[in-house]
Parts: structure tokens; sequence; C-alpha cells
């Protein structure tokens, strides 16, 4: 395996992974619409954020969910980029954007759904963008280790991973988020790796607790689903933070 121990750090605009200090990656689960993000990219960093999630295309199992603003969605967390100056973070689902992500998209985002899309992996691998590699619901360790080759085979090693909850026969969590993996895949790969207390356990109630674990457990930063109203998110609301708690849990982070 080429990622064997490895040490890489990955610098994503002003920001680099691996350096020892956290960065704090937080916004909706999706763009609502250009008033909500702009909103919640100013105090999500003001709260102390480094850079702004949203999605613009969301995978979701129901089809009849909210399935995301798709390109109009973009245009918008670009707005709110430009007026806040964070760089932000978003999934691809589909090779017909990958252009538009380049262009536009600080780090590119490829979903638990996508892990073992090794057509779209290869895609990515062929950029020089940096991609944020989401642990497949149901994959080992060694299936994560075989994903990030796929990219990096293309011949991109500007990889960040992230340990999002695996799904087990516990149902009180969401998924079962396997800390472990932390430690384990930093030094199986040398590669960044972050964490996702929100789909991790998809409970708010847990979000804070788990951060800090994920923080103590060796991990380069967080992937934080935050709102101004968390009960009038559109989706993954159950798993969705308010800014004074993020502001909180980032707090405690740095002084890790």
């Amino acid at each position: 395996m080429r990622l064997l121990r490895k040490e890489r750090t990955v610098t994503v605009s002003d920001f680099t992974f691996g350096l020892g200090t956290p960065i704090v990656i937080a916004g909706p689960c999706s763009v609502e619409s250009r008033e909500q993000i702009i909103e919640i990219a100013k105090a999500v960093k003001q709260a102390g954020a480094q850079m702004l999630r949203g999605g613009v295309f969301k995978p979701r199992t129901n089809p009849y969910d909210f399935q995301g603003l798709g390109l109009k969605g973009l245009d918008y967390l670009l707005e709110a980029k430009a007026l806040t100056g964070l760089p932000i973070v978003t999934e691809l689902m589909d090779e017909r954007y990958l252009d538009i992500f380049v262009e536009q998209v600080d780090l590119i985002q490829i979903g638990s759904r996508n892990m073992y899309n090794y057509a779209l992996l290869r895609a990515v691998g062929e950029t020089k963008k940096p991609i944020l590699l989401k642990r497949g619901m149901s994959a080992t360790i060694k299936e994560w280790i075989m994903a990030a080759e796929h990219i990096l085979k293309a011949g991109n090693d500007q990889i960040i991973l992230c340990e999002r909850g695996i799904r087990t026969f516990e149902t009180y969590t969401r998924n079962t988020l396997d800390l472990a993996a932390v430690p384990i895949m930093k030094r199986e790969t040398g590669l960044p790796v972050i964490v996702d207390p929100s789909h991790g356990t998809g409970r708010r109630d847990l979000i804070e607790i788990m951060s800090k674990t994920a923080i103590a457990s060796g991990a380069d930063g967080l992937l934080i689903e935050a709102h101004i109203n968390p009960d009038e998110a559109v989706s993954d609301k159950e798993q969705t933070i308010d800014i004074g708690l993020l502001e909180k849990i980032i707090r405690a982070c740095n002084t890790y």
C-alpha cells in the first residue's frame, strides 16, 4: 500500500490539517436558502469555526425527502464564502459536476455512500483538489484505506479522512462512532483524520462529549452540523446543534 505510514499534511486555503491544531468545519446539513447559509456562515465564523460546510446535493434514502438545491445552493455557498472568508466544504455526488467543484469548492467531500464509487474516486484522484473521504457506513478499515488508495493511485495525495460512524446492531445512536479508527488510520495511512460526531451519533445531546473525545483520540479536526435554529433545519435536525454549543465545543477543543 503506497499510503502506508507516510505522514502527510493537507492544506485547504489558509488551514493545514495534520499539524496538531484541530480544525473545525461547521454549518448546516443542507443549504436551504441564500439567507439561511449566509446567516449561519457569519455565526459559525463568530463561534470560531475555520471552514463552512453545507450540502447542496443530498443523498437521501427516501426519494421524497429534500434533495438539496443543487448548483443554486453552491452559488449561495460561494456568496457566504465571499462575505465571511470561510473556505467551503460540500459533497460531490456526480462526476458531471466535477469541473465546477474543482473550480469553486475548497474541499470536495466524498460521502459515505460514495466511498465505494470507484469511478468517482478515480475522477477526483485525477485532480489536485483536496478531498474529504468519509468512511462508508459499513466499511472496514481495510476497505476505507483501499478507497483512499484509489484516489492516490490516480495521482492525488491531498486526502483528509473522516470517521463518521459505522452501522452496527446498536440502534440507540444513529451509527456507532468508531474512535479507535482515528489512531489506526493515522498510523496506517499517515493522512489527517477528522471526526463527524453529528452523523456518528445522530443525537444532539452527544455531540459535545464525542467532539471532545474525538480530539482526545488524536483527530485533526471536526465536521459538525450547526444551525441558527436547529429544530427548524430541513434535514438532520436531531443531530444539529445551535451556535452557542458550537462555540463551547470549539473553545474546549482548543485547550487540547
